[in-house]
């Protein structure tokens, strides 16, 4: 076999070794992984205890980097303190070190075993967990199979003179074999499967025991670099704590043994003769002392790194009550005006989504779609804040005129949160449906989808000065805007059948959709209607309780003014 083709098969090996590091961590996170992270979570309230969770689950994921990934969210959010995020880190270190542990001894003969049963397991339909740990043993199986076979690959070239040049070129110098192997490490987002990987070259001399060494560092300090540039949300430098931390004992600890590496070489060589044992221990022993020299360190560490990275001013929550004031309520004329200047808030932010949803829909962007569903979750917190400080007050406090006007703030913001709930739930579904099946509509279909999201959100600043001025005659225009959506839909629905009995099966399928979006802006306009222009125009005696014309005299019980000229 000529060396380009070894060179195919070691990289093929190594694939399989990566591939059943993966299916392992995935499929222990499909299994467990809600309940791995709130175990995680609860048990970090002190260092100790921290540490021990921080182990294992890092034991069970057979992934550092996953836990580490976890742990700087829980920090990043304020779920847990530094201290104890520090203290997981360091547990999760020791941690990965078992499953090298394990696979270190010759269990080989067990692959084919564990790849039939878990083949078995993931076959069955009548548990998801069942099917998602035996995806765990395939991944071992696979894990066992592809060790074995790179031993049997560098045993047979273990004396080949291009491959001892190429691999002794790469590790003469300790620093230089650090760096590939933290640039393979951080590639291979698996320090489990790197050292793993030398162990292999160590064993078959491919490497000396020293430059094994060298590249096991080196994978200690890769992993810990995927936290650092993965686990920051938003780019907040406080959130950097954890993962920086753990980056930090990790380089300390590297500097010292890469230093001491010629009588730490020897110790190893001494303590354990095989090769293959030598790094797997040599990584156990690495990461157990970096533990115990740090942990007592970890208060002054934590707050070493507060000092450097401060926490940035908070941003403002578009969500958090502005005018909700709690001693307010005393005063039930000032807390029912500062809840009605908060539910004016509630239009903004719905104003905000139609906008959104009005680029999306004329532009085709996916990822204005996508963050404009995200405005649905503000409006639903300030309509519970808001019903929360309305029911709060002391009814015997409140006149009529107070109770009517609670009712109207109340029956405004809930009509704008159900709007919200329409362009969440239904409008930006059916944009997003349209751009991923490609159906393409009109020109005139999409200049009159954009014309009547223009008409939307004109309706909604109306019905918010509305709200605000109680003039019926405003409450009229208002009301009469409901015409125009019904026209609109009648006319789009009589095209669509049009199309239909033409044979145009495309055609025909984006119509539907531009109905359907249609009906989904009428009953938004329903309810930006019902906040504002119905109680005003009930105050008034101009809403009837049906539009179903008299018998006797066929006429409309309920009628308005035509609707404002364009």
């Amino acid at each position: 076999m000529t060396f380009p083709a070894t060179l195919v098969d070691l990289a093929g090996f190594i694939a399989l070794l990566l591939w059943g590091t993966h299916m392992v961590q995935t499929g222990v996170q499909r299994a467990f992984g809600p309940r791995l992270k709130s175990i995680l979570g609860r048990a970090m309230g002190d260092r100790f205890r921290a540490f021990l969770a921080g182990f294992g689950v890092t034991t069970l994921l057979q992934s550092s980097t996953a836990t580490g990934l976890m742990v700087t969210g829980f920090a990043a959010e304020g779920l847990v303190g530094l201290i104890p995020s520090l203290a997981a880190m360091l547990g999760a270190n020791v941690g990965t070190t078992l499953i090298v542990q394990l696979f270190s001894l010759d269990i080989a003969v067990v692959a084919p075993a564990f790849i039939l049963v878990g083949v078995l397991m993931f076959r069955r339909d009548s548990s998801s967990q069942t099917h998602d740990l035996g995806r765990v043993m395939i991944g071992l199986g696979l894990m066992l199979l592809a060790l074995h076979h790179l031993l049997d690959l560098l045993r047979d070239y273990e004396d080949a003179p291009d491959l001892r040049l190429l691999l002794g070129s790469a590790v003469s110098q300790p620093l230089l074999a650090v760096l590939i192997g933290a640039g393979i490490t951080w590639a291979a987002h698996s320090s489990v499967a790197v050292v793993l990987l030398i162990m292999s070259l160590a064993a078959n001399g491919v490497v000396p025991p020293n430059a094994a060494f060298a590249l096991v560092l080196g994978a200690n300090l890769g992993t810990a670099i995927n936290p650092l540039l993965e686990g920051v949300p938003n780019g907040d430098p406080a959130a950097k704590r954890v993962p920086l931390g753990n980056l930090a004992t990790r380089f300390v600890g590297i500097v010292v043994a890469l230093a001491a590496l010629q009588p730490i070489g020897r110790f190893m060589v001494t303590f354990q003769p095989n090769d293959a044992q030598a790094v797997a221990w040599f990584h156990t022993l690495f990461n157990l002392a970096t533990a115990l020299v740090f942990f007592p360190l970890l208060g002054p560490m934590a707050k070493l790194l507060c000092r450097i990275l401060p926490e940035q001013p908070a941003a403002a929550d578009p969500s958090r009550p502005l005018y909700l004031d709690p001693a307010a309520k005393e005063t039930p004329i000032v807390a029912l005006g500062g809840a009605a200047r908060e539910t004016l808030r509630l239009a903004d932010a719905l104003e905000a989504m139609l906008a959104g949803a009005r680029h999306g829909l004329k532009k085709g962007d996916r990822r204005m779609i996508a963050e404009t569903r995200r405005g649905d979750d503000v409006i639903d917190k300030l309509n519970l804040a808001i019903k929360s400080y309305l029911t709060s007050i002391d009814p015997d406090e409140l006149g009529p005129h107070d109770h009517r006007r609670m009712d109207e703030i109340l029956a405004f913001a809930m009509n704008l949160e159900q709007a919200g709930d329409v362009i969440d739930r239904q409008l930006l579904p059916h944009a997003s449906k349209r751009l991923k099946r490609g159906l393409a509509l009109t020109r005139e279909q999409q200049e009159e989808l954009v014309a009547l999201m223009d008409r939307l959100i004109v309706n909604l600043r109306t019905a918010a000065s509305l709200f605000m001025t109680e003039d019926p005659r405003a409450a009229r225009l208002l009301a009469d805007e409901k015409v125009a959506f019904r026209d609109a839909e009648s006319r789009a629905t009589r095209g669509h059948f049009e199309r239909l009995r033409t044979s145009e099966l495309l055609s025909a399928q984006a119509s539907a959709l531009y109905l359907d979006l249609l009906r989904d802006m009428k009953q938004i306009n329903s309810h930006i209607v019902a906040a504002a222009a119905y109680p005003v125009l009930e105050r008034s005696g101009a809403l009837l309780a049906s539009r179903v014309t008299d018998d006797q005299d066929d006429a409309p019980v309920e009628s308005f003014t035509p609707a404002r000229p364009r």
